[in-house]
């Protein structure tokens, strides 16, 4: 155990980026070894991916695709748990292979048991954990499709490099309108907009009511801590007000326009009709930010190590 120093397993982890645990178990496997170690590391890879699955992958990619009819779209989240791993070669393969399984998927399947390789996703992914030495997890994926017997087009949109990725689907009276100028255009900057402004629903009437109520706590509590309240009869007026402008933020159709200021979506929909001469609908968006949700995990290396060694 002489060799098993708190500056040993730095130095194995740093070498192979692989958990406390695993460095130290190889160092007294190999009588404090360094080099030995580090090929009981490689030789475990897959032991190391199952005791490293309770990690926390906030990096990664969202990517998306649109089929070539250009009726169905597909957005995916693959993490990782560094960027530096995200771009690897191994890592940048598997979202692209990941991104080929989910469009052939059928829309609500598992993606984990989608086929991949001869394996299954879920299967490959976790080889690639153990070669990697990072988890990595297809965390989710949608698909977005015209309805069947319409006529429409479905877009994607991926922003900064894969940090924000978004799919929109439109509906339209003819195929004309769907490939028209005009059309195509709005659905592009819509998408723009929505990957931007990140919009909570499509129509204000899709809020619920449980978030409407909590929005107009939110807002009487803000009356309550003005530090020149209003009359408390005038409260319902103000918080009406407030509503209606969190409205116009949180449904895509109320947002003003990122692309043609002063002007809001649900205008430039009904622009977008009248120049194609038929009516434009949007079906519903889907949106992706990277990491949204997850929290990434800080480590105290010095405590770890110190512990680790400690036994």
């Amino acid at each position: 155990m002489s060799g098993v120093t708190p500056q040993a397993i730095k130095e194995l982890r740093e070498r192979t980026s692989a958990g406390m645990s695993d460095c130290k178990n190889a160092l007294v496997e190999t009588g404090g070894d360094l080099e030995k170690a580090v090929e009981v590391i490689l030789k475990k890879g897959l032991a190391k991916s199952a005791k490293r699955a309770s990690a926390v992958a906030t990096e990664g990619e969202v990517r998306a695709t649109v089929s070539a009819d250009k009726r169905e779209a597909t957005i995916i989240e693959v993490n990782i748990q560094t960027d530096f791993a995200a771009r690897s070669e191994g890592f940048q393969t598997f979202v692209g292979d990941v991104m080929k399984a989910a469009a052939a998927a059928p829309a609500g399947s598992d993606i984990q048991k989608a086929p991949l390789a001869g394996k299954t996703v879920g299967e490959v992914s976790a080889e690639l954990t153990g070669k990697i030495g990072e988890k990595v997890d297809v965390r989710r994926w949608e698909k977005l499709s015209v309805p069947a017997g319409k006529q429409g087009l479905a877009v994607s949109y991926v922003h900064l490099g894969g940090k924000i990725g978004v799919l929109l689907a439109l509906e339209t009276e003819s195929a004309d309108a769907a490939s028209h100028a005009e059309v195509v255009k709005f659905a592009d900057d819509t998408a723009m907009q929505i990957a931007a402004m990140s919009p909570l629903v499509l129509k204000r009437d899709e809020v619920t009511a449980e978030t409407v109520a909590k929005q107009k706590e939110i807002f009487e509590g803000q009356l309550k801590e003005d530090p020149k309240p209003k009359p408390e009869a005038s409260w319902p007026k103000i918080i009406e007000g407030k509503l209606n402008k969190w409205y116009s933020e949180a449904a895509l159709v109320e947002q003003e326009s990122v692309v043609t200021p002063g002007k809001t979506i649900e205008q430039l929909r009904e622009a977008a009709s009248k120049a194609a001469g038929a009516q434009v609908n949007i079906v519903r968006f889907v949106r992706y930010e990277r990491g949204d949700g997850l929290t990434k995990k800080e480590d105290n290396f010095a405590e770890e190590v110190a512990k680790m060694a400690g036994g």
